[in-house]
Order: structure tokens, then sequence, then C-alpha cells
């Protein structure tokens, strides 16, 4: 049986995301370049880039980008947000990325932490992280703040996009905050014959908090120096911010 994130980022992953944009993560970047403090020029490493927003607009910013995901679908995407060619995009488990840097900078942004089931798989991540860094050079992981999600769930939800009506439930299970897609499509053929189709998904990420991350990230040789709680630049509350960022360099 594939594991939830072989079969979520898909073609229907598109319809349910839709709603992030460029302009967000441009915003996001310009941040992220004042954390980061490097030169024009610099090689980034975007481990999980999604739809390579972020990799687009740091490419955008000034710098050298490498992305990479393990869905298909998403990178195609990525590319195709790439108008000029700018970011090498590339195919990958986080767990053994495929690639040998260094780079000056690795960021993991937007949850793309917490997948696998086992704790050993999650660390693993951020011993890649580590190996695929020039020493001194920072990185920045992007997670959801546990406390926060735990306290202002939603716990259903559902919205209408097209023909597609998009349902969701959400709860906090096993350590994990764990969410089902249901998607609904409603389409009508040239003989007016209505036709229902149903598809569901899974999304599960483990539920760390700034403890273990900074086990994890001290055991993979790297140090942390700030932990925000916001894009704005917030100092992390552990009760209060709506994400858990941060920023660091390896040893």
């Amino acid at each position: 049986m594939p594991a939830w994130y072989e079969q979520s980022f898909g073609e229907d992953y598109l319809l349910v995301y839709k709603h992030r944009d460029m302009q967000g993560a441009a915003e996001e970047v310009h941040r992220m370049v004042n954390w980061l403090q490097l030169p024009q020029g610099a090689h980034i490493f975007d481990l999980c880039c999604g739809m390579g927003r972020h990799s687009v607009a740091l490419a955008e910013a000034g710098y050298q980008v490498t992305g990479m995901d393990l869905s298909e679908v998403l990178l195609r995407e990525a590319r195709l947000h790439d108008g000029k060619g700018s970011v090498t995009f590339v195919r990958g488990d986080m767990r053994r990325v495929p690639l040998e840097g260094p780079f000056d900078a690795v960021v993991n942004l937007f949850t793309s932490f917490g997948y696998f089931e086992e704790d050993a798989d999650n660390a693993q991540v951020i011993t890649e992280i580590a190996r695929v860094l020039r020493t001194g050079c920072p990185f920045i992981i992007d997670f959801l703040n546990a406390a926060y999600v735990e306290q202002h769930l939603v716990r259903q939800s559902e919205r209408v996009d097209g023909n597609t009506l998009i349902q969701e439930t959400r709860m906090i299970e096993d350590g994990c905050v764990k969410k089902n897609i249901k998607l609904t499509t409603i389409t009508q053929d040239k003989q007016q014959s209505v036709e229902e189709t149903t598809r569901h998904y899974n999304e599960r990420v483990k539920l760390y908090g700034l403890p273990a991350f900074r086990r994890m990230i001290a055991d993979a040789g790297l140090m942390l120096d700030h932990v925000y709680g916001d894009y704005e630049g917030s100092e992390y509350d552990a009760e209060r911010s709506t994400r858990l960022i941060l920023v660091g360099r390896k040893l």
C-alpha cells in the first residue's frame, strides 16, 4: 500500500491547494532573504519544493536555486511556473537526497516535514539537510506550531470549485494532525447523463514541538540560531504563534 504522501500529491492536490499564490511566496522569500544573509548568486536548495512557488521567487531574487520534490505532478507544475527556466528541478525522497551539494543554504518550507511514521525517518531528513549544506551556511525549516494547531483546529470545512465539492475533515490523533479529503465531481455528457465521481485522500503530519526539533538539529550537527513564530519575524510563542520557523547553520 503506497504511503499517503505518494498518493495525495497528484492532480487533485492542485485543485485542493490552488489558492496558494505566487505573491504570498514572494513576500515570504523577502523575509527569508533577510534571515539567510546570503550574497547574490548563492546556491539555495529548496527541499520539498512542491509547485515551485518559493523556488521561483528565490530565483527572481537573484539566487541560484535547485528544487526537489517526490511528486512528478508537482514538479511538472513547478516547471510551468518557472517560465524563464531559472530553477533546476529534480525528483527525490527527502530522506535520501540524490544530490551532493554543497549548497549555500537549504530551506524546507510550508510544513514539508513530519510526513513519516517513524521518528528516525523524520530525523533523517534533518541529517540530509546537514549533509548537503556547506559548513557555516544557513538553513530554514518552516513548520506548523503544534500547540496552536491543537487549539485552533478547524474540524470540518467544505467549498465548491467549479463542478467539484471539496470536503475536509481534520483531527488530532496518535500525535499527528490528520486530514481526510473527499472530492465529489459531477459531470454531464452530451446526452445530459449525469455522473458523480468521488475521490478520497489522507494527509498526516507528526506534531513535533521545539524541544524535539532542538534534539534533531543538534544530533545532525547543526546549530539553531533563531526561532520565529511567523514570517513577520515575531518571536516564537509556544501557545500563540501560528508557525514554528527554525533558522540556523551548519557547524
